[in-house]
């Protein structure tokens, strides 16, 4: 059996090797003549997977290690009876991460209190409930909207998306959809940007063109929105004017904790031997850590306190730095450069492997802290 794999799968030669002649592959440049022979093939958002790739090939299974499926023609594997399996869930804990973390640098920045904030939730599956009860856990008012889920009845007190971008603080956690009822290309454009407040927080950690960027940078000109974009509109080739104008800027990442890699790729890793009618054997390497004791550092806020823990762990402004340099670069390198950072990304782990120990005058952070799963011991 001949498996294709994307070689920036975490631990893909540990996990696949085993079951066939495995190749590690550049999901970006990734053509029909390559995928001809092969049976299986695993993905990530850069490969389209669709008639153009897979005509005439042998492939009977296709997996994506995202949770996102936009880049996936369904009904052209449902056509083909290709099994299809995708890695939702694996990273809802890093893209929420990644939210607060950018939240508190804004918060530390401008010396503001989240708890007085409204946020307001668009999507509210997987990641975008979690995102959900952080906020409440956090004490600012919260907004959600989820059109789907309304019309399905599972859960309660959705407003419209109108009502959403009225909040001080904007999240978008939807799937890419380009046609339908529930579209969500340019969700946000040009007629509904113009609601939003002076000064409001935007973030995008779903698809960049659930945004129209071109709109989104000249309404920001106008109204000093801060902007925390981790997705792009025509990725990898960015819009780099509107680089410029963010506040938190990172090249497709915030699903990219060490533990959302290896949970995505064991999901498809087991959806495989499920359709190959084999018992999985391979279990990821999670790696101990070193130092997993923490002390809650001095501030004059809770904001501060948080943001200078979370970032202890996570240092957000790093990676936001790593692609600003992509302004130093000739345009038509500013694509490889952009693939480079994401190929390349160091290690990075999440909140559950930490305990802080918590002294009497922070106790009140106690439940904050177990909400973002960090153990807690008081000292």
């Amino acid at each position: 059996m001949n498996l294709i794999i994307d070689a920036n799968i975490a631990q893909a030669e540990q996990a696949f090797s085993h079951l066939g002649n495995t190749r590690l592959v550049d999901g970006r440049t990734l053509i029909n003549k390559d995928v001809k022979d092969a049976d299986i093939l695993v993905v990530r958002s850069i490969t389209n997977v669709n008639e153009e790739l897979l005509k005439n090939s042998k492939i009977k299974f296709v997996g994506t290690a995202t949770i996102g499926k936009d880049h996936i023609d369904l009904d052209y594997l449902k056509n083909q009876n290709i099994q299809f399996a995708d890695a939702k869930g694996c990273n809802v804990d890093s893209v929420a991460e990644y939210v607060f973390i950018a939240l508190f640098k804004i918060a530390f920045d401008k010396n503001i209190f989240l708890n007085e904030k409204t946020l307001g939730v668009v999507g509210v599956g997987s990641i975008g409930s979690r995102v959900f009860k952080l906020a409440q856990v956090l004490g600012l008012n919260v907004l959600k909207n989820d059109p789907p889920l309304e019309r399905k009845g599972i859960g309660q007190n959705y407003v419209s998306l109108d009502e959403v971008l009225t909040a001080d603080i904007i999240t978008f956690h939807v799937p890419m959809s380009f046609e339908g009822i529930d579209k969500t290309f340019h969700l946000l454009n040009q007629d509904n940007l113009k609601r939003i407040k002076k000064g409001a927080i935007i973030i995008n950690t779903s698809r960049g063109a659930v945004i129209d960027n071109a709109a989104l940078l000249n309404e920001s000109i106008n109204k000093d929105f801060e902007l925390v974009l981790d997705v792009w509109e025509n990725e990898p080739s960015i819009n780099t004017e509107l680089l410029s104008n963010t506040k938190v800027a990172t090249p497709h990442i915030a699903g990219y904790s060490f533990e959302g890699k290896v949970i995505g790729t064991k999901i498809i890793y087991d959806a495989l031997c499920n359709f190959l009618n084999i018992r999985p054997t391979w279990r990821p390497d999670l790696r101990m850590i070193q130092n997993k004791e923490m002390k809650l550092a001095g501030g004059k806020t809770d904001e501060e306190k948080l943001y200078k823990l979370f970032s202890s762990i996570y240092n957000i402004e790093k990676d936001d730095t790593s692609l600003r340099e992509i302004l130093k670069y000739k345009p038509n390198e500013q694509a490889g450069y952009f693939d480079r950072l994401r190929k390349n990304y160091p290690v990075r782990r999440e909140f559950s492997n930490f305990t802080v120990l918590l002294s009497e005058k922070d106790k009140h952070l106690e439940p904050i802290l177990k909400g973002f799963r960090f153990k807690v011991n008081m000292i």
